[in-house]
């Protein structure tokens, strides 16, 4: 190939370069621009209809009534608490899923993930089934430890930790499969245990994605309705939580109702920017 040749080689390429970054970088074609505004609005509008709306003169007075403060205490109560359930019980099962193989795993790894897509309804019919006084379990409970669960506050608690543990599970399952198993095999070499291979290698590492679990986890806690007035009923002071209580003040008092419907969108934002490093990455 001669000099010319090979320059127009150079140059062809570079301008072929220079289209397929002109073609990544440039303006979207219109078809796609129009649809993709409406659907932007679509999910923005109605946040910014509840800051127009919202009653900003009146809400302090409307956040510290007695029936907000007893529905937020609750419901932050009940958070933590299911939050700390997910925890017990939820590192371990990830733990399960992503070191050990055994026959059926990929079925026990949909069943835990089946609450996020089930019907929150569903889920607390499904609970009283299993845990009411009559249900499988719930009667046992009863009769052996006089233990009764729904409409109670530990029920909401309950609720609360059956659709939110799945995402603790998902975010410590990721992360563990992410996670170097020599670490541990190591370990277990010098003489340990493998639950002390667990508590002093494999949680340290993991601790990141536990964290984003949890925070996760606790943000669905805080803002469940459905399972929660299916299986533990809407009690105030007892069972009413935040959700709840903006459901019932919708009727009587659309001020509240938006009053508290902010703090749940501040809480949904405080988590998202908390998860910024995790989920979003620089353009």
């Amino acid at each position: 190939m001669d000099k010319t040749g090979a320059a127009d080689t150079l140059t062809g390429g570079r301008r072929r370069g220079r289209v397929r970054v002109r073609g990544e970088r440039g303006g979207a074609p219109l078809p796609l621009l129009v649809p993709a505004l409406i659907g932007l609005a679509f999910l923005v509008l109605p946040l910014v209809a509840l800051l127009i709306r919202a009653p900003w003169r009146s809400m302090p007075d409307l956040l510290t009534s007695s029936e907000v403060w007893q529905a937020l205490q609750l419901s932050l109560l009940c958070a933590t608490a299911a939050t700390a359930v997910s925890l017990v019980i939820g590192v371990p099962l990830a733990w399960l899923l992503a070191r050990v193989q055994f026959p059926g795993r990929g079925l026990v790894r949909a069943l835990v993930t089946l609450p996020l897509v089930l019907p929150p309804v569903v889920g607390g019919v499904a609970l009283l089934m299993a845990l009411g006084r009559n249900g499988v379990v719930g009667r046992w409970l009863d009769d052996w430890f006089g233990v009764t669960l729904p409409f109670t506050t530990a029920g909401v608690v309950v609720a609360e930790a059956f659709v939110a543990m799945p995402f603790l599970v998902i975010s410590v399952e990721g992360t563990l499969r992410a996670t170097d198993p020599r670490y541990e095999e190591a370990a277990t070499t010098l003489g340990a245990s493998r639950f002390t291979a667990f508590r002093r290698v494999t949680l340290p590492l993991i601790a990141p994605g536990i964290a984003a679990g949890a925070v996760l986890a606790w943000a669905r806690a805080l803002g469940e309705f459905g399972a929660t007035i299916t299986f533990a009923g809407n009690f105030p002071g007892r069972t009413q939580t935040m959700p709840l209580a903006v459901y019932l003040a919708l009727q009587n008092d659309p001020e509240a109702a938006i009053a508290l419907s902010l703090v749940l969108l501040a809480v949904s934002i405080a988590v998202l920017a908390g998860l910024r490093d995790r989920w979003m990455t620089a353009s």
